[in-house]
């Protein structure tokens, strides 16, 4: 027995997409459809967040609004984030289902979490549109959650912790404490938190390590903990209660939290 009854974990990043890189090229080629020049970085800063607020947090950064006002002759308002918005999903389902690989240990650690009678639950920063790419394309790998708590399924999304109340209705599990939600970004560390869950965050295979299995493998182990060390300090400051490289970890650390 386990004194945890459910685990929900994120997606890009966490299950799916080693790096989280599904969105970046998206959201660059996005705002160059209104003649705006955005980064990679600058596109990975809000990553987690459900993606209008993605947008919206993008377009406040000194660069992109100065753009934006040097451009339309006005800082960026609410509607010109859904007409980015507008043009981003279905770039976004375009190419979502091509980056829907499984993160190594990823089936063997859900495999071992329903070995001991644990629920598998979901939440993502993606719009159920987006998600409907990639559902099959994940169950064809074998994962399949018992839920999906999708950025545009309910009234509010991260950071927010309606999304994970609705994943203890769903799996019907409580108290919170028994939930682990594990997520690579800050919004999604914070949607846990807010929900009273244990939290655990990833540190190498999301978004603040932002490099593929292959590009980790060819780095020193010195550059290596240097990015699990930067991304760590995120995730603690974002509320973190553990941090671990990837969920191929999380047996382990589940096993060390027990009594």
């Amino acid at each position: 027995m386990t004194k945890f009854k459910a685990v929900v974990f994120d997606w890009a990043g966490t299950m799916i997409d080693f790096g989280s890189f599904a969105p970046m090229g998206v959201f660059v080629k996005a705002f160059a459809k209104f003649g705006i020049t955005a980064t990679i970085e600058q596109a990975r800063g809000p990553m987690g967040a459900p993606k209008w607020h993605h947008i919206r947090a993008m377009m406040n950064g000194p660069d992109i609004a100065a753009q934006w006002q040097q451009t339309f002759g006005q800082l960026p308002q609410d509607e010109d984030v859904d007409a980015v918005y507008k043009i981003f999903v279905p770039m976004n389902e375009d190419v979502v289902a091509d980056y829907a690989t499984l993160v190594p240990g990823a089936l063997e650690t859900v495999q071992w979490l329903r070995s001991r009678g644990m629920k598998i639950g979901s939440t993502t920063g993606y719009t159920r549109s987006i998600m409907e790419r990639v559902l099959p394309v994940a169950a064809a790998q074998g994962y399949e959650p018992d839920n999906l708590i999708c950025a545009d399924d309910l009234a509010e999304g991260r950071p927010g912790p309606l999304g994970m109340y609705q994943c203890f209705v769903d799996l019907a599990v409580y108290p919170p404490s028994a939930v682990i939600k594990v997520d690579d970004t800050e919004p999604g560390i914070a949607e846990g938190v807010a929900a009273g869950c244990v939290t655990v965050g990833l540190a190498l295979s999301g978004n603040y390590a932002g490099k593929t299995p292959q590009e980790l493998a060819s780095l020193s182990p010195e550059a290596v903990d240097a990015l699990r060390i930067y991304a760590t300090a995120q995730l603690k400051a974002a509320g973190a209660d553990h941090v671990i490289d990837t969920v191929a970890d999380l047996p382990e650390l589940i096993k060390s939290l027990e009594p």
